[in-house]
C-alpha cells in the first residue's frame, strides 16, 4: 500500500520535508536521527513517519489519512529491523499515554509515565531484571539512595556517601551509566565501589538506562516549550517512585547542595516537591568545601596533580596519576 524509504543519516531536504510533517501533526522536531523511516502513499506524499536514535524510537507520526492501515506497525517494524542490524538489543519509545494501547500491540511495555509522557520498553520484563539484580538486605532501616555521576569520585561525593550510609540502615548509591562523561561509566562505577569500599552498609549499583539516562526521551510533543526540564525530570522521578524505590524499600533520598550547575539545583528542587508525594523524604546534605568534580577536571586539565590530590580519595588518584597523569 505504501513505499518504504529509510535512509541514514537523516539530513538536508529530506530533515526539512519530515519537519514540516511532523509541524502538521502538531510536534517539533528536536536533535537529529540516526536512521529514518518514510511512507510515501501513491502520490508521493507522506503518510508516516518514524526515527531512529541510539536506541530510543522517535518522531513516529502518522497522517490522518493513514491511521488504522497499519503504518505505524510497517514504522515501528523497520526501525527494530534497523537497530537489531546495528546490534542495539534493548530500545525505548516514549509517547503520550494515551498511545500506550497501541505500542503494546507492537511489542513494547510500560516503565513508567507522567501526566504527559509514557516511557516504554521492548522487554517485557526490563526493569524487572534490572531490579532482581541489585542485592537486598532483609530488615535494614530506613533504606536510603543517592544517585551521582561521580566524573570522578571526589572527596565531596564520599563525604555524601559517609554521611547519608549514618542516616540510614543500608543505603544504595546508584552510579550513572550514560557514557557521556571523561571517565568511562565503568570507571566510574568502579571508583565508587572502591572508595566506598569500607562501608559496610553501602550498595552501589549502576543505573543503566533508567536513572539519569541522557538521550533520550523525545520532549517534542510537549507544545509548551517551558515545560521541557520538568517534563524530563518528572518522568526520571516517576521511574524512581513508581518502580525503583518500592522494590528496593527506599524511603529517603540524598543529594548535595548545588551551588554552581543551575541544572543540577533545578533538578533538586524538583525533587522536594514531588518525592514527598510518594512517601519519599528528600535530605540536602550541606556540600563539602565546596568541592566539585568539575574543579578536579580543570585541575587535571592544567596539570595540577597537587591539586587533584587534595580533592578526591586515594583510589580515584590512584587512577588519574596511572591512566591520565
Amino acid at each position: 500500500m505504501y513505499d518504504i524509504e529509510t535512509g541514514a543519516p537523516l539530513c538536508g531536504a529530506r530533515l526539512l520535508e519530515i519537519q514540516a510533517f511532523l509541524a502538521q501533526r502538531g510536534l517539533t522536531m528536536e536533535g537529529a536521527a540516526d536512521f529514518y523511516v518514510v511512507l510515501r502513499d501513491e502520490d508521493g506524499a507522506i503518510a508516516a513517519t518514524g526515527c531512529l536514535e541510539g536506541r530510543v524510537l522517535k518522531y513516529i507520526a502518522v497522517a490522518p489519512s493513514a491511521e488504522g492501515t497499519g503504518a505505524a506497525a510497517t514504522v515501528v517494524s523497520e526501525l527494530v529491523s534497523e537497530a537489531w542490524r546495528e546490534g542495539i538489543g534493548h530500545l525505548f519509545l516514549y509517547t503520550k499515554p494515551e498511545n500506550g494501547r497501541m505500542f503494546r500491540s507492537l511489542g513494547f511495555y510500560p516503565v513508567a509515565q507522567t501526566d504527559s509522557v509514557l516511557m516504554m520498553e521492548d522487554k517485557k520484563d526490563g526493569i524487572a531484571k534490572f531490579l532482581a539484580a541489585i542485592p537486598r538486605r532483609e530488615g535494614a532501616a530506613p533504606v536510603g539512595a543517592c544517585v551521582m555521576n561521580c566524573n570522578p569520585f571526589t572527596n565531596g561525593h564520599r563525604y555524601l556517601v559517609e554521611t547519608a550510609a549514618k542516616a540510614c540502615g543500608l543505603l544504595y548509591v546508584f552510579v550513572v551509566s550514560e557514557d557521556a562523561s571523561l571517565f568511562p561509566a565503568s570507571v566510574r562505577l568502579a571508583l565508587v565501589q572502591k572508595g566506598t569500599a569500607d562501608l559496610s552498609n553501602v550498595i552501589v549499583a549502576e543505573s543503566q538506562d533508567y536513572l539519569v539516562s541522557r538521550a533520550t526521551f523525545p520532549t517534542y510533543f510537549i507544545k509548551e516549550r517551558a515545560d521541557l526540564a520538568h517534563v524530563q525530570t518528572d518522568l526520571d522521578l516517576a521511574i524512581f517512585t513508581q518502580r525503583i524505590a518500592p522494590a528496593l524499600n527506599i524511603t529517603r533520598r540524598f543529594v548535595g547542595t548545588e551551588p554552581f550547575c543551575p541544572v543540577t539545583r533545578a533538578y533538586n528542587a524538583r525533587m522536594k516537591e514531588l518525592l514527598p508525594q510518594a512517601g519519599i523524604e528528600l535530605i540536602e546534605i550541606e556540600r563539602k568545601d565546596g568541592i566539585s568534580a568539575s574543579k578536579v577536571r580543570a585541575l587535571m586539565q592544567a596539570g595540577d596533580l597537587a591539586g587533584v590530590r587534595a580533592l578526591v580519595p586515594d583510589t580515584t588518584y590512584a587512577y588519574i596519576k596511572d591512566h591520565l597523569g
